[in-house]
């Protein structure tokens, strides 16, 4: 090993340990309680660092030396301080100095993040002993065994003749809803029902417009007086979802784009303006910035927008077998009920390959538009009753109608 490196490595195991030890003796209230402060972390890094430098057998016995030593030091503290969080860093410094022989760079990333958790002791306790509720807690526990363990353990084969539908993307829309539901409550809880919900409400359609509008429908549908700012929300949403359908046309079939774009910007500025109102209106009542103690989401309800759009994607994926070519364009309209994103990749190939003409195809990506603004409709009715419905409706009738003007006037 060389002597720069050596030193490079020594003065990472070095540094660690300071910024360790400094962190545990500033959040220390007690001196006299502090087993190891900045001197004790530093040394015991660097004899983790020189005992990896050694051999294994040699970085063994350090570490049971400073077990040994953490152990009786524990025992000596613990009147006076019964948690374990120093001994732990003490015995992760010395891990962290030898792991700067093999990778320098890795454990100097994991001494910030131990340095970062040490320094978090207030907020982390504020958030779970007085931000967070029980309830809430709940949802994020449910929400996170939906995606990381039962997620991976569904099996991704089809279960239909047409390979429309699997497990696994039922279950992740499920999934989507949920967290949309949680993004939302999370928002809400941060910024107020007036800015929470429409900043949840944009960033979630990204994901899934679709989920989106239901998480916010179930809100609406939950507390009432926030039915405006839902409704902003989720128009918000299919904004960000129009947008990422301008991007996608745009990525397999530029042509395509240059020629559906005035019918696609008019339905983007129509689609801010009624957003717009929703939100200006939600701003005028001060009910919007009461807080939510609901739940974040409904399961019951995410499981049935789930089974709603895997049965029209079966549906779609029946009829295009059913008429084959000849019904291409149609059913590409069909599966816009479902996923407007790639029913939006299907126009933009057919025209690519040659399939549709170019005119052909500006009428195709204005009908897919259609068909996802009329499913998202019935799901907005469905998720948060006639109000919320109403109001949605309007905006995506008014984006709608906005884009075929266009197309007409462009003629």
């Amino acid at each position: 090993m060389e002597l720069n490196q050596t030193l490079h490595i020594l003065l990472t195991a070095l540094g660690i340990g300071l910024m360790i030890g400094v962190v545990r003796e500033r959040m220390h209230s007690s001196a006299s309680a502090l087993a190891a402060g900045t001197r004790t972390h530093a040394l015991v890094s660097l004899l983790g660092c020189v005992g990896w430098m050694i051999g294994s057998s040699a970085f063994l016995v350090c570490m049971l030396l400073v077990g040994v030593l953490t152990t009786a030091a524990y025992w000596h503290t613990a009147r006076e301080d019964v948690g374990l969080t120093g001994e732990i860093a003490l015995l992760l410094s010395v891990v962290l100095g030898g792991l700067s022989v093999r990778n320098a760079t890795l454990a100097a990333a994991l001494g910030v993040m131990v340095a970062l958790l040490l320094l978090a002791k207030a907020p982390m306790q504020k958030l779970s002993r007085e931000l967070i509720t029980e309830r809430e807690l709940q949802d994020a526990l449910m929400l996170g065994a939906a995606a990381l363990v039962i997620m991976p353990l569904l099996p991704t084969s089809p279960l239909d003749p047409w390979g429309a539908v699997s497990p696994t993307t039922i279950w992740r829309i499920v999934v989507l809803v949920m967290a949309v539901g949680m993004f939302g409550h999370i928002a809400q809880r941060l910024f107020g029902a007036r800015w929470g919900l429409p900043i949840a409400g944009f960033f979630s359609g990204f994901a899934s417009s679709s989920a989106a509008v239901t998480g916010m429908g179930q809100r609406a549908r939950d507390f009432s007086t926030q039915t405006a700012a839902c409704a902003s929300a989720a128009l918000l949403a299919n904004l960000a979802s129009l947008l990422l359908f301008v991007a996608v046309v745009a990525a397999i079939s530029p042509t395509l784009l240059r020629f559906a774009l005035p019918s696609l910007v008019a339905a983007v500025v129509a689609l801010v303006v009624v957003s717009g109102v929703l939100l200006w209106r939600a701003h005028q009542s001060d009910v919007t910035a009461a807080e939510s103690s609901g739940r974040a989401f409904k399961l019951s309800q995410a499981l049935l927008i789930a089974a709603l759009i895997a049965g029209v994607s079966l549906l779609a994926a029946w009829l295009g077998d059913l008429f084959g070519s000849a019904g291409v364009l149609v059913t590409t309209m069909l599966v816009a009920l479902a996923e407007v994103h790639a029913a939006a990749a299907g126009v933009a190939q057919l025209q690519v390959s040659g399939v549709v003409p170019l005119e052909v195809a500006r009428w195709g990506v204005l009908g897919v538009l259609s068909s996802s603004c009329l499913a998202k409709t019935v799901l907005a009715f469905a998720s948060g009753g006639a109000r919320y419905g109403w109001q949605v409706a309007t905006g995506l009738l008014a984006m709608s109608s906005a884009a075929w003007l266009g197309l007409l006037l462009s003629n």
